[in-house]
């Protein structure tokens, strides 16, 4: 069996490991990754294969970001007397997986492209990392169910659209048994959620001179009061320069 896009043989173990898992968590199928075994796919043996399983479970375990256990199996097989290992690696949903010293950046992020691990580009990382903050927060069943949303239809209607009676289900507002979720508890009218803007004397965040809180009410409202905030600040401080 050649190598493939959900195939791969490593002689030994080396740094490389956590590159190809995070391609193969990141991939919509998975995949196998085989060491004591050649490029070819010929079994060549490892030596204390016992020490080497232990030391896989703690690089994977300790050195990938969100968590990948439970998303592979490390297995000893043998072949004409040679010890071989096989690690089998689920396709992930909390993509985009990483390297944590890399950090999700084109370095740490990964993704297999037909029997290679090829960097993922910024722009597919943006989009996987929105989507899943999007579906987590969508799976969460929000704590309050009594949620008006006048302030979101005003949004839409500056915006030039109109909210139908199935808005909730529309921009995915409820969870898969019909309840809000906590993106409807943060666009609500009314909850708990507030954004914070600070403002300092200087880059060292020691002399406070000003501490604005905005919140309580729909985030594209609050989010609306601290970029004005924030318009006023920078109006300020270019007339100061001005001057």
């Amino acid at each position: 069996m050649n190598e493939s896009h959900r195939v791969e043989y490593k002689q030994t173990l080396t740094d490389g490991l956590e590159k190809e898992v995070v391609a193969f968590l990141n991939s919509k199928e998975g995949g196998s990754i085989y060491l004591g075994v050649s490029n070819e796919g010929k079994v060549i043996g490892l030596p204390n294969p016992d020490e080497i399983q232990l030391k896989i479970k703690d690089k994977l375990k300790h050195n990938i970001s969100p968590s990948c256990l439970g998303l592979f199996e490390v297995i000893l097989e043998t072949q004409e007397e040679k010890n071989f290992i096989k690690i089998i690696v689920a396709s992930g949903r909390e993509t985009p997986y990483y390297i944590k010293k890399h950090g999700m950046s084109p370095k740490g992020c990964f993704l297999r492209v037909g029997s290679s691990s090829e960097p993922m580009s910024e722009t597919m990382i943006e989009e996987l990392f929105a989507k899943r903050v999007r579906n987590s927060l969508g799976n969460i069943k929000s704590r309050r169910q009594d949620l008006s949303f006048e302030q979101l239809k005003i949004y839409y209607e500056e915006k030039g659209l109109k909210l139908n009676d199935k808005f909730a289900s529309n921009l995915e507002l409820l969870t898969e048994d019909g309840y809000y979720n906590y993106v409807a508890y943060l666009l609500a009218d009314s909850n708990g959620t507030s954004i914070k803007v600070a403002k300092y004397a200087g880059t060292d965040k020691v002399d406070l001179i000003e501490n604005n809180e905005y919140g309580y009410c729909s985030l594209i409202k609050a989010t609306h009061k601290v970029l004005d905030k924030l318009d006023v600040e920078n109006k300020t401080i270019d007339d100061q320069k001005q001057g």
